[in-house]
């Protein structure tokens, strides 16, 4: 081990930036074959570059055999340093563009399921007044986005606010909002200025799958109580879900903001609950450099209609 951590602490300065590139990407795909098809280089250059990596380092990353490629012991404790270093390569590029006022590059940004709703107004903003930047928007699970912030493979992740605790991550405040039964606007319910979680075991529920977080934050409120709910489907994808609900004498549950500028549909506070608040964060990885253009998505964020309404909707 120590002869390896050497060796690594030692790299030899021919090492090239692509050889990186070429490591993580195999890494990432676990095949050659794949890695070479997205990088759009033969499987030979491919192979060639990561033999070369490998003479250099003096070890060996990858254990090969006809048909699998996979991580060697110290090809794993090396990949999070190649991640770091190809990250920091690309903040110092975006920070000289960004010096010279040339706002460019790509963001990439994290949503949760429920979160995702909340953005189209931001990102139709965004990508009008900075052409030039691309925009990445992945929606997956709380735990899974931040996985890849971890990783840097995301700038920022926007969600409502984890049960966990991310001690690499820091959080910060968006707005106050809360979960709320949502109707199609001709529903029976509709005409309620509110319901408790005993009126809601009279309808036919459709809920957000588990572990989204509209779910995680339901499941929360009813754990201890004796309802029987009638749920008839469990779905992950919010936008959906709001469609069969529209459409429909379903009834769901998810935040007001994912909602507020959905027509066709009401939301209904949900009384007599501890707290039904689920409160708007965006996340950072802590220490890590923040783009210049990833701070101006999220000011236009804060100042877009969906998030206005997000917080008129509680106060």
């Amino acid at each position: 081990p120590t002869a390896t951590r050497r060796n690594l602490d030692f790299c030899p300065r021919r090492m090239e930036l692509r050889q990186l590139r070429y490591f993580v990407k195999v890494a990432e795909c676990q095949s050659f074959s794949e890695a070479s098809r997205q990088l759009h280089i033969t499987q030979s250059t491919l192979s060639q570059q990561t033999r070369q990596l490998e003479d250099e380092l003096g070890v060996q990353l990858f254990s090969r055999d006809s048909h699998h490629v996979e991580l060697t012991d110290v090809g794993s404790a090396f990949l999070p340093s190649a991640l770091r270093a190809l990250a920091e390569v690309e903040a110092c590029v975006d920070s000289i563009s960004e010096v010279t006022h040339m706002v460019r590059g790509t963001i990439n940004i994290g949503a949760t399921y429920t979160f995702s709703p909340i953005l189209k107004e931001a990102i139709l903003s965004f990508i009008k007044a900075f052409p030039q930047v691309r925009l990445n928007v992945v929606s997956q699970s709380m735990s899974d986005l931040m996985e890849m912030l971890i990783k840097h493979e995301l700038d920022v992740v926007l969600s409502y606010k984890p049960s966990q605790h991310y001690a690499q991550i820091e959080s910060h405040y968006l707005f106050d909002n809360e979960l709320c039964a949502v109707v199609s606007d001709t529903h029976p319910l509709a005409a309620q200025k509110s319901v408790e979680l005993a009126d809601l075991t009279q309808h036919r529920m459709a809920l957000p799958a588990p572990g989204l977080q509209a779910r995680n934050k339901f499941d929360t409120l009813i754990r201890g109580t004796q309802y029987d709910f009638n749920v008839c489907l469990e779905i992950n994808d919010v936008n959906a879900l709001i469609s069969l609900v529209r459409d429909s004498r379903l009834v769901t549950v998810l935040s007001t903001a994912t909602v507020s500028q959905v027509e066709g549909v009401a939301t209904v506070p949900i009384v007599g609950v501890d707290s039904s608040e689920m409160e708007g964060c965006y996340h950072f990885l802590r220490g890590s450099y923040r783009k210049v253009a990833t701070r101006e998505f999220l000011r236009i964020l804060s100042e877009s209609k969906s998030y206005g309404m997000a917080k008129m909707n509680v106060e």
